[in-house]
């Protein structure tokens, strides 16, 4: 039975999308990865590029409304934001809760490459946390 994750952030336009990215792409197929904001902002280019530094297309990504996925029994929803934790709406679902706060890349100030480091380091820590979170979550559940 594969897994449901659903990443939760603010406007799912920058960490939940890298997030997701990484976490589709340490599953292998093996899970069902999601993403949504309790706003949309649209996908953030920068994250796009510094995801493509990296490897991983997320370019196809949309941004999408926590309320789009009321219908989907999620096994896990990981929120990647204070505000997305604190806003979270209840899902009448069994899934376990993850937080993880990470900082937004997205309110990076200075150079153009000063920023771009920013978006390195935010997508370092996810990156991160998804390889452990499907390590921990997924592999031992198969």
């Amino acid at each position: 039975m594969t897994k449901k994750i659903l990443v939760l952030c603010t406007g799912n336009s920058c960490r939940s999308q890298i997030a997701e990215g990484y976490l589709r792409h340490f599953a292998n197929g093996n899970a069902e990865v999601y993403s949504a904001g309790v706003e949309t902002h649209g996908v953030n280019p920068k994250a796009i590029a510094i995801m493509q530094e990296d490897g991983i297309d997320i370019s196809n990504h949309t941004s999408n409304n926590i309320d789009e996925y009321y219908d989907i029994d999620f096994d896990f929803v990981i929120t990647v934001c204070d505000n997305a934790k604190e806003r979270c709406p209840f899902f009448p679902t069994k899934a376990k809760k993850f937080h993880h706060n990470f900082s937004d890349p997205a309110k990076a100030t200075g150079t153009d490459e000063e920023i771009n480091e920013q978006f390195r380091e935010v997508r370092q820590q996810i990156k991160e946390y998804c390889e452990r979170f499907i390590a921990e979550n997924l592999k031992r559940n198969q």
